[in-house]
């Protein structure tokens, strides 16, 4: 009887934290508010809870409130609940590649994983229906990602210029080039010239940056976007040198780009 009366006021606790519009919270938490309840009582509530579908725990000691509307999934998408997790392990974060490209309307194949940027190694989190990939960058740049409002909170996202020169470095990550190649095609609409900037440069490796270029032009025929790209690449004082579109590979009798000293080694094909 004792041990259901303290499920009840659990229970009770996360449906006004739900009203609160919260959809998470860590047994630290729990263990504030109800310092009376041992630890053994409160794992056993938080066993039934998460039988019954209403909570689940994606990291030692961190769950998810999952509502009703989400009960048949068993989990919430990962964009309402990342932030406090990024907050709650400790590290800067953003929603990156495929995830930050399906965000800003380039979601031609809707990814079945969700890619998160952070600046140290993290196994990924895999719960059902869910995979949460954690890519390690060792410098997370402020400057170029949005908080973009949620109904939970906020998220950090990259912006469309990282995102796409993300794409091209992590492309074995996506599913190679040409999976890279046909979401970009789409985000270019999201991409502006403007913010291809002196900030970007910093942040991005040479060799990608040129990569980047060759295929906005070669490939999808942003002009406007490679340019710019361009213009900023002259502006640097960094020598370019020439570089095979896919790296890893032979590069030995392929034709060359001079514009962009890019050696194209391999066919990049958009899926329509």
């Amino acid at each position: 009887m004792e041990t259901t009366k303290r499920h009840n006021y659990l229970l009770n606790w996360i449906e006004k934290q739900q009203s609160l519009g919260r959809y998470t919270f860590s047994l630290e938490q729990l263990e504030q508010d109800f310092p009376n309840v041992t630890d053994q009582a409160i794992n056993l509530a938080l066993s039934r809870l998460s039988n019954k579908g209403r909570i689940l725990s994606v990291y030692k000691g961190f769950y998810l409130i999952v509502p009703p509307e989400y009960s048949s999934r068993g989990v919430l998408p990962p964009v309402l609940f990342i932030h406090q997790l990024m907050q709650y392990i400790g590290k800067p974060y953003y929603v990156g590649l495929l995830s930050a490209a399906a965000l800003h309307g380039a979601a031609h194949q809707q990814p079945q994983e969700f890619f998160v940027v952070t600046s140290s190694k993290q196994a990924p989190t895999k719960r059902k229906g869910l995979k949460i990939n954690y890519i390690k960058k060792k410098n997370i740049p402020e400057n170029l990602i949005e908080k973009r409002k949620t109904e939970s909170g906020y998220v950090h996202v990259s912006e469309p210029e990282l995102t796409a020169a993300d794409l091209i470095y992590y492309h074995n990550r996506v599913g190679g080039l040409n999976r890279a190649a046909t979401v970009l095609n789409e985000l270019a609409e999201a991409m502006k010239p403007k913010n291809i900037n002196q900030e970007l440069m910093q942040n991005v490796p040479m060799a990608t940056l040129q990569r980047l270029g060759f295929i906005l032009e070669d490939i999808l025929h942003q002009h406007n976007l490679s340019e710019k790209l361009y213009n900023q690449l002259q502006k640097s004082e960094t020598k370019l040198f020439m570089q095979p579109l896919k790296s890893g590979t032979a590069t030995n009798g392929f034709p060359k780009n001079k514009k962009w000293k890019i050696i194209i080694n391999t066919n990049i094909e958009i899926d329509e």
